[in-house]
């Protein structure tokens, strides 16, 4: 099946809506949502089961040509057994939409690909494990593909298949004024229930002439870099390469701020009855008053984490639309956040709570949308470790220290100031011929490793994608009949 591309001039966008549902389109969504999870774990159960008799008819002695046959991983492969299933194993299944069904399998069908491409060696980052049975704690979740899914005249209601028009909280007026126009268009509907226990709608539309708005202030200095970092006065230092720091945005902590409220409703927890008993280790009925603090524990991290949102989006937004290229760190965040143990629980709470990996992705399409250029440091490159002034390094710079002091030129500079102003400077590949200092030439030193050379102007690091829905066998080999070796 042919994938669909975005038309030319046009791009990819979500708008996002908090619901508003009655008590019956409540207890439609949370039909759904376990609809979905069940023909998950049921289409789980039945891939294990099958490669389980393979391996055992195999350990018999049994011939390939006689094994039992093979269940294909695919969404299409998948959803024809679901089919043939569903009346006998979910008599129920006409209560809900389709796609509550597909939505499960299709994460199935992820899950499998990327089990499989992981252990080939194919799929870039940590390795993948096998898909997990769902429990029914997990996030509330269902994909609408078809069927209505529109904005209501009075741009208060999303109407949605099965489900009908529900109430938001916000007004659709800005999606509703550009489908009216003719620039935009519906491709999909995401209901998704939140830690708080709200449900969202997430509108994956496609619209057009997406550019820089008119009223957008354009800032005097094009090039502009972006150093990051966990201080509570410094989460974005924005220079420009002949060294003036542009804007500084300080780091909202959500998650700290939050931390005193957080400790006493988990300890609350802690005395009430759970799901399980640590006495005796058994599974129990949980009570009315945990599952009460529980959504009041849920309700304070939604809450930080929307503040740490609407922070980052403003600033990115802000940086996209005034500067024509936009130089960022290709940070590592989650190698930052894997080891230390009990001795960097701190520091490791600081790098989660400011969400340094989400900077680089929202301006990775809010640049394109505004028709700013981005480029991405190497993550090796030292911002951080070189003197913006003379050029000079100082490989044993300490995080404590945030004052970065040259040891050739002597220059004093605040840290992040001088990372940010490092990173503008590979925006510019012909800046000038010598540094501000005099002492010698800036351009062309290139994002290089520490350790060892790389080319100069290596400034641009690209990541590997992962194809989707591959055939693959039953052990994780590729094969073209998607039989086991």
């Amino acid at each position: 099946m042919a994938r669909f591309e975005v038309p030319q001039g046009w791009t990819v966008q979500a708008y996002r809506f908090a619901l508003d549902p009655t008590p019956a389109q409540l207890r439609a969504l949370a039909s759904h949502a376990g609809a979905a999870r069940f023909a998950h774990n049921h289409m789980l159960a039945l891939v294990k089961a099958v490669m389980d008799q393979r391996a055992a008819e195999r350990s018999y002695g049994v011939p390939d040509s006689e094994l039992t046959p093979v269940l294909g991983w695919s969404l299409p492969a998948l959803r024809k057994v679901w089919n043939q299933r569903k009346t006998t194993v979910a008599p129920w299944w006409g209560e809900n939409s389709k796609e509550a069904y597909n939505t499960g399998m299709d994460g199935l069908a992820r899950g499998l690909d990327a089990w499989v491409l992981s252990r080939q060696g194919q799929r870039a980052g940590l390795a993948v494990g096998f898909p997990r049975f769902k429990s029914a704690r997990a996030t509330k979740s269902v994909r609408f593909t078809t069927g209505p899914i529109r904005i209501e005249a009075d741009r208060r209601h999303v109407t949605l298949p099965r489900l009908g028009a529900i109430h938001t909280h916000e007004s659709t007026r800005k999606l509703a004024r550009r489908i009216d126009a003719g620039t935009a268009r519906i491709l999909s509907a995401t209901v998704r229930q939140d830690s708080a226990g709200r449900w969202h709608c997430a509108l994956q539309v496609i619209v057009a002439a997406k550019a820089r708005p008119a009223h957008a202030r354009r800032a005097a200095h094009p090039v502009a870099g972006v150093d990051v970092g966990v201080k509570a006065d410094a989460l974005l230092v924005v220079a420009t390469p002949d060294g003036r720091e542009v804007a500084r945005v300080a780091a909202p902590k959500s998650l700290t701020a939050a931390q005193s409220r957080l400790r006493v409703l988990q300890r609350r927890a802690a005395r009430q009855h759970g799901p399980y008993d640590c006495q005796t280790r058994t599974r129990q009925q949980p009570s009315k008053r945990w599952r009460t603090t529980q959504a009041r524990i849920g309700r304070v991290h939604a809450h930080a984490t929307a503040v740490r949102r609407d922070v980052l989006r403003k600033a990115t937004t802000t940086l996209a639309q005034r500067h024509d290229v936009v130089v960022v760190e290709t940070l590592n965040a989650a190698g930052m956040r894997a080891k230390g143990g009990a001795r960097k629980r701190g520091l490791n709470r600081a790098l989660a709570d400011a969400a340094l990996a989400q900077i680089r992705r929202l301006l990775g399409y809010k640049c394109r949308w505004y028709g700013c250029q981005l480029v991405q440091a190497d993550r090796f490159y030292p911002s951080s470790k070189t003197c913006s002034a003379c050029g000079g390094r100082k490989p044993n710079l300490t995080l404590a220290e945030r004052v970065f002091e040259c040891d050739d030129c002597g220059v004093r500079i605040d840290r992040d100031l001088n990372a940010a102003i490092n990173l503008a400077r590979l925006g510019e590949p012909h800046w000038g011929e010598q540094s501000p200092a005099g002492s010698g030439p800036v351009a062309g030193r290139g994002a290089t490793r520490e350790t060892e050379p790389a080319p100069a102007g290596n400034a641009a690091g690209d990541e590997t994608s992962t194809p989707h829905h591959r055939p693959v066998d039953q052990t994780g080999t590729a094969s073209p009949q998607g039989e086991a070796a």
